[in-house]
């Protein structure tokens, strides 16, 4: 009998945060695409088979480049307008979709190693 009421004021609480903190309750996304727009504020990608477009805001420290493989960090610069890129996101900053990591891929095809979204 405890047990039970324990467990459903745990359940309770948990779905009273998710609508409290909604952002919380958001996962991050990944977007593929050839780079359209880069410059040190924000990056446009748009999708080939789609023709969807999305801009992502880039924070002037930013430092979550890297290769395809997750294993070697890269320059901001090393990103050129044409080039195919993975970007996980997320719009937890006022609704702003912000880049967490961009990755420098080497094909359409190319999936970000290790990412389940």
């Amino acid at each position: 009998m405890i047990r039970k009421t324990l467990l459903s004021s745990i359940a309770a609480l948990v779905a009273s945060a998710a609508i409290a903190f909604p952002q919380m309750a958001m996962a991050a996304n990944v977007f593929y695409g050839i780079t359209v727009h880069v410059s040190t504020e924000n990056i446009k990608v748009q999708d080939p088979k789609t023709k969807q477009t999305l801009s992502f805001a880039i924070a002037p420290s930013f430092k979550q480049v890297f290769s395809s493989d997750g294993k070697t960090t890269r320059q901001m610069a090393a990103i050129k307008a044409g080039q195919y890129v993975g970007v996980i996101y997320d719009q937890k900053a006022l609704g702003v979709r912000h880049a967490d990591k961009i990755y420098l891929m080497n094909n359409a095809n190319e999936r970000i190693k290790g990412f389940k979204g």
